[in-house]
């Protein structure tokens, strides 16, 4: 089997991974269809809208992330995952009802966004975990990289699927098929051979473990530098949510089989950095930084798009550079965090990372009502450049980076504590890392 799909050969894994890829596509075709219902039926067009809607989602990461995670590092992540599955369905349920019925109001969406997002808050650090209990240490890195690559591949299918199905019978039947999705992982978790289940230390209950796991990620600046890049991006560039909808509407007048359009283009680049993702062996910091900064420059070009077709083909990069952002962040985390703190250490992370959605994604609606949707993409490009050189500066500066240059590929690289350690010299082509300057920090932090 390609090393790519490697994490494929367990059985628990296999089920896991087909039956989310139909959970994601149903997620998919559900954001669409919320968008497009706020935006299109329940509003005037309006952005800021659909950006509340989006952040009420991603409001309950904020408020309950760090206590999501403590409970994932108690609990059985198995069947803990049957209950939040299973919540998220009824949702979706429930919304698919109050549209079909001709009933739905704003507020309604609103809820349902909020509690959609209760549940996502506390299946996520436990589905976090529960990965590294379905394939072996070694393959831990191949399986983030897949599960990335199976939201992805959904995202090519979902989007699109949804445009059509709005435009031919409306949103709510969307909403009905998200919620029947959602039993295939549930499913796929209760028929799992928990024997060849693999052991992960659990947290026993104690006081102050929410205090260990803040004081740990204190001593841990490879953990601090990815949550200070991710918020930045988080919060200000990665509301496409947003701003894609208000661009096919305002900017170029079309309607959802467009916008379903080109967040499948988006997918494209997006799938191709989460197999990419899976077949790296030690992901590190540096790879975060610098695919920040190419994802602020694609996403300024992006932003100036003057048609549609352009406008849709400049989302490839973009989408390659968010999954490279965001895996190489969930890789480096999850690989270099001892495994009793990893729930607590991944719900602190993910606070920051859907968490400050909240606060973005009603800015940039608001930006987007007020100047239009490009200059609020343009804005986000603008500030992932800026984390990024902030990044690396204080990288070079802290973790005494320098850089060595080669007459062959690569022809610049990085030489970091691990190089020196190692006894690698400038202009062997060795990759080079950004690594912690604390004691006791794994070696792979970069």
């Amino acid at each position: 089997m390609s090393s790519t799909f490697e994490s494929l050969k367990f059985h628990n894994y296999r089920i896991w991974f087909f039956a989310a890829l139909v959970a994601n596509i149903g997620t998919w075709m559900q954001r669409v269809a919320q968008d497009w219902l706020v935006l299109r039926i329940l509003t005037d067009d309006s952005a800021s809208a659909t950006g509340v809607t989006t952040a009420l989602q991603f409001l309950p990461a904020m408020l309950f992330s760090a206590h999501a995670g403590l409970v994932a590092d108690r609990v059985d992540q198995r069947k803990f995952l049957i209950f939040t599955q299973t919540a998220m369905g009824v949702v979706s349920l429930i919304l698919a009802a109050d549209v079909l019925a001709g009933h739905v109001a704003l507020w309604h969406v609103y809820l349902a966004a909020f509690g959609t997002g209760l549940a996502s808050a506390y299946d996520s650090p436990a589905r976090q975990i529960f990965v590294g209990r379905m394939v072996p240490a070694e393959n831990l890195a191949n399986a983030v990289g897949l599960n990335s690559a199976s939201f992805n591949a959904a995202r090519l299918i979902g989007p699109a699927v949804s445009g059509l199905v709005i435009a031919w019978i409306g949103p709510g039947w969307v909403f009905l098929v998200n919620a029947l999705t959602f039993l295939f992982p549930a499913l796929a978790l209760a028929s799992m051979r928990v024997s060849e289940l693999y052991d992960v230390p659990r947290a026993k209950r104690a006081k102050g473990q929410l205090r260990a796991g803040l004081a740990y990620i204190r001593h841990r600046t490879d953990i601090i530098v990815i949550i200070a890049v991710i918020t930045i991006v988080s919060m200000f560039t990665l509301n496409f949510q947003v701003t894609m909808a208000a661009m096919v509407r305002s900017a170029f007048d079309l309607e959802s089989d467009a916008y379903g359009s080109v967040s499948s283009i988006f997918a494209i680049g997006s799938l191709a950095g989460a197999l990419w993702a899976a077949r790296r062996k030690s992901p590190r910091v540096r790879t975060l930084v610098v695919a920040s900064f190419f994802l602020g420059v694609f996403t300024i070009a992006m932003a100036l798009m003057p048609s549609y077709q352009l406008f849709a083909l400049s989302s490839i990069p973009v989408g390659l550079c968010v999954l490279t952002v965001l895996t190489s962040a969930n890789q480096t985390i999850q690989l270099n965090t001892e495994p009793a703190m990893r729930g607590r250490v991944m719900s602190i992370y993910m606070m920051f990372f859907l968490g400050t959605n909240p606060i973005g994604a009603p800015i940039v609606g608001w930006v987007s009502d007020q100047w239009g949707p490009r200059v609020a993409i343009l804005a986000g490009g603008i500030a992932a450049v800026i984390v990024a050189v902030a990044a690396g500066i204080w990288a070079r500066r802290h973790w005494h980076i320098d850089f060595a240059y080669s007459s062959t590929r690569p022809f610049l690289t990085t030489v970091g504590p691990r190089e020196r350690a190692a006894g690698s010299a400038p202009g062997d082509g060795a990759a080079g890392a950004a690594e912690a300057d604390t004691p006791g920090a794994p070696t792979a932090s970069e």
